[in-house]
């Protein structure tokens, strides 16, 4: 996804900017909704949210809510040495989720235990891949102190203690 640059927020994690192409995606995230980019022509969901459709080159798009349901696809674990804010949660686990919606649809995020939890709760050891998470939204503070909403990851099994 284009966010343009990566500004240090006020906790010293790097925060996305949004720009004309995954304004919609953000804006989702703000209202608690996981949105994707479908082109307006064919149909086809793409993420990152892009200009044209890879498959028919339209330029129309529009954004559709996801059902937030996916399942883990890979994870690496981050070791130092990092940028400084994340030196003292490390090793941390950081997921790619393929999402219900379909095969391609890959996003990357944390898996925590529930909504604001910390990137390191979580024990690598305990991953499977192919296990079926859901998101939830932690917000960020930008350094303008307006907050962004991250996609983050729970397992479907705490479903009920997010």
């Amino acid at each position: 996804m284009t966010m343009g640059t990566m500004p240090v927020g006020t906790e010293g994690f790097l925060v996305p900017l949004g720009d004309e192409e995954s304004d919609g995606f953000w804006e989702g995230t703000a209202a608690g909704e996981l949105r994707i980019q479908a082109c307006g022509s064919c149909g086809e969901l793409r993420f990152p949210p892009r200009v044209m459709c890879p498959h028919c080159q339209s330029t129309e798009r529009e954004w559709r809510a996801m059902s937030g349901k996916g399942s883990i696809w890979s994870f690496v674990v981050p070791h130092p040495p990092l940028l400084p804010a994340y030196t003292p949660f490390a090793p941390f686990p950081v997921i790619t989720v393929t999402l219900q919606e379909g095969p391609t649809l890959r996003m990357v995020g944390n898996l925590v235990n529930g909504p604001g939890g910390a990137i390191n709760e979580i024990d690598p050891a305990t991953i499977v891949i192919g296990e079926p998470v859901h998101v939830v939204f932690s917000a960020l503070r930008r350094p303008d102190g307006t907050d962004v909403h991250l996609p983050q990851w729970v397992r479907e099994a705490d479903r009920g203690q997010a």
